[in-house]
């Protein structure tokens, strides 16, 4: 990857926790499973798809708690879906009526949502799909995700593509240009021929980067980020779905790339009224601690129902999550691979003269880090700022030639019972 690139997506790698935000019509129907796709599932088509446009009015909306429970979580920078795959766009997009302006809630939601993101420090970014199962000119009979694929009254749909690239091409604009800088563009997503150039890529880009050279942009347009030489649309970072990679996101001559691993708080990225099945703060500590150790960032998503609440357990996941970052933060913000094999008993991570070990499992008293080279100037609990011994067991000679630290963890008393860090501070 070329230094542009890396010196362009730095800020959100630093930052390493971000929040998305799945929200639209899909939110009504609140459907078990694939709530955001229930179009594609079902099969269902424009005509009944409009009820929920009818109706939509989230008088609950309220972006600045969305963006203080962030915040209060340790997120870092947000994606908000701008325009889903049902081609519903929460914006007031001056190229179609499909839009949340004019549905009952009657607003922008996006300008509100960038304003209070904005507000709390955090940076912004907007999902758009590339997709729209709405859009008249976009592909549907033979198109595998389409809801009306097979249907034979939509056999010449598509036809007119130009026309819808026109009108995606405008929409990415608009939200380029009538929303101040926008940090972040996610699109989604590249499949079969709908790839690359077919999307005319290079033009696309090229307009986004005159407009905002410094947007970060992820790699589901097309395009192999992983070649030495990406070509110019592929991206700034790799963007994993649903799952932590064995050793990052690297090149294919093995160097670590920027990633981000996108996952989903329950199961699915919509709102669902009956799935139940959440994640613990402890399971998303770990997944976070993972990422950074690896390289990589996480982008947990939250779903939020038809009146534009963030359900009541992913609040509670969240502060949880907060509550552990207020103390343990530094181990996770601008930290990365720490050049030191996988521990038994948890992971670590580096920010320069700084490692941090972060204790998951340990059932003795004395933890041992291998391969240790670097000279010790002080070792402390990250929580609370104690000191930890070093000292060399007794047998010490036993080891003779091999570089190994001791740290001494006898208070399992006190222990977080997540994670706990420890601070080497190295010379």
């Amino acid at each position: 990857m070329d230094e542009i690139r890396k010196k362009r997506v730095a800020p959100m790698m630093e930052r390493r926790f971000g929040m998305f935000i799945h929200w639209g019509l899909y939110a009504i129907p609140a459907r078990a499973s694939r709530s955001e796709w229930i179009r594609s599932v079902d099969k269902v088509s424009n005509e009944e798809y409009q009820l929920y446009f009818d109706i939509f009015n989230p008088t609950d909306y309220d972006p600045k708690k969305w963006a203080k429970l962030a915040k209060e979580a340790g997120m870092k920078y947000a994606v908000l879906t701008a325009k889903h795959h049902d081609g519903f766009c929460l914006f007031d997009s001056k190229l179609t009526d499909y839009k949340a302006t004019n549905t009952p809630i009657g607003k922008d939601l996006v300008r509100e949502y960038v304003e209070a993101f904005r507000a709390e420090g955090i940076m912004v970014g907007l999902y758009y799909s590339l997709l729209d199962w709405h859009h008249p000119d976009y592909p549907a009979f033979g198109d595998p995700h389409h809801p009306m694929r097979g249907n034979e009254a939509y056999k010449r749909q598509g036809e007119h593509f130009e026309r819808y690239l026109e009108y995606m091409h405008g929409q990415i604009k608009e939200l380029m240009t009538n929303y101040g800088k926008i940090d972040i563009l996610w699109f989604d997503f590249h499949y079969n021929e709908m790839t690359g150039e077919k999307w005319e890529a290079t033009k696309l880009i090229k307009m986004v980067r005159e407009i905002n050279p410094d947007v970060i942009i992820d790699d589901r347009i097309g395009g192999d980020i992983k070649v030495k030489e990406p070509v110019y649309y592929a991206g700034d970072f790799g963007s994993p779905e649903q799952m932590i990679p064995a050793r990052g996101v690297c090149d294919y001559e093995g160097n670590s790339i920027p990633w981000e691993t996108c996952m989903t708080l329950n199961d699915n990225w919509g709102y669902s009224s009956k799935d139940t099945n959440y994640k613990s703060a402890k399971n998303v500590i770990h997944m976070l601690v993972e990422c950074a150790s690896k390289g990589g960032n996480l982008i947990l998503n939250v779903g939020p129902d038809a009146r534009g609440v963030i359900p009541e357990k992913s609040v509670k996941i969240l502060s949880e999550v907060g509550k552990w970052m207020d103390k343990n933060g530094e181990s996770i913000y601008g930290c990365t691979i720490s050049g030191l094999a996988k521990p038994e008993w948890g992971r670590i991570t580096r920010n320069g003269k700084f490692f941090y070990l972060h204790i998951m499992d340990c059932n003795t008293d004395t933890l041992v880090v291998e391969n240790f080279k670097y000279k010790v100037k002080a070792v402390t609990r990250l929580d609370d700022g104690s000191l930890i011994s070093t000292a060399d067991p007794w047998n010490r000679d036993s080891y003779e030639g091999e570089d190994l630290l001791f740290i001494h963890v006898p208070q399992f008393n006190t222990f977080d019972e997540i994670d706990t860090v420890i601070k080497i501070e190295t010379m």
